[in-house]
């Protein structure tokens, strides 16, 4: 289940699958996809998932169809290394980029980027630097502040505990603070990072089939034990200038 917040003065709708859309804009945002990162780490001998690659496309064609996006947007670090270039993630991208021939990709530079080089030109993505603006948001891979608008971005691969003992779970969230706000990693091998929220945060995990919203005491550690996964009623805004 999705859940639907205001987000920089305009709807955005949270996605389990951990991806945002902007329906003003018809945009799909995407942060940290890390196309290739498992088989960079076979390349050096590190025994890791197969199959990262195809369950990204699965998730994003399934997403696509869903929202009926026009835009796909990734909030930087599309490729984790150079290394995908000639490799089977370019090939199996490429695949999938023929069936979507229709569908405009843009790629906002992130650090991994910067590393790995353009896409390849047969996954027809244009690569742009942060920050691209889309309304009253702007989209960037660091989560820094823009004058006049409220940013969206990744880089932090943010992440909530939620429950107790044995059943204390590391869930991907979404992050919200009042002038930024920061979607989990959308990689299926990608690694997680508990946030410190401030006063004032709010904080939505992807939970399963949908997104649900973290009681701030009990996100920012306050009582760790009594944490529940309960959907929020509230669908009030944030980052509202």
């Amino acid at each position: 289940m999705a859940l639907t917040l205001e987000v920089g003065g305009q709807p955005l709708v949270l996605l389990p699958e951990r991806a945002a859309f902007v329906p003003a804009a018809s945009a799909l945002l995407v942060a940290d996809a890390h196309f290739g990162k498992a088989q960079s780490f076979r390349r050096l001998g590190v025994p890791v998932p197969e199959a990262t690659t195809a369950d990204n496309l699965r998730r994003l064609t399934h997403l696509l169809a869903h929202t009926g996006a026009a835009h796909l947007v990734f909030l930087g670090d599309l490729m984790h290394a150079r290394d995908v270039h000639g490799a089977a993630a370019e090939e199996e991208v490429a695949r999938w980029r023929a069936g979507h021939a229709a569908l405009r990709i843009t790629l906002v530079e992130g650090n991994h980027d910067a590393k790995a080089g353009a896409p390849p030109a047969r996954w027809g993505i244009e690569r742009v630097p942060e920050p691209l603006l889309l309304g009253t948001l702007a989209l960037r891979h660091h989560p820094q502040p823009e004058a006049g608008r409220y940013v969206l971005a990744g880089h932090l691969h943010p992440a909530a505990w939620v429950g107790r003992g044995v059943q204390r779970l590391r869930l991907p969230c979404f992050h919200f603070g009042a002038q930024v706000g920061v979607l989990p990693a959308f990689g299926s091998f990608t690694g997680m990072h508990p946030v410190q929220p401030q006063p004032g945060d709010r904080l939505f995990v992807a939970a399963e089939d949908a997104v649900r919203e973290l009681p701030l005491g009990a996100a920012a550690g306050v009582r760790p034990a009594r944490v529940r996964l309960a959907q929020s009623a509230s669908r009030g805004p944030v980052g509202r200038a």
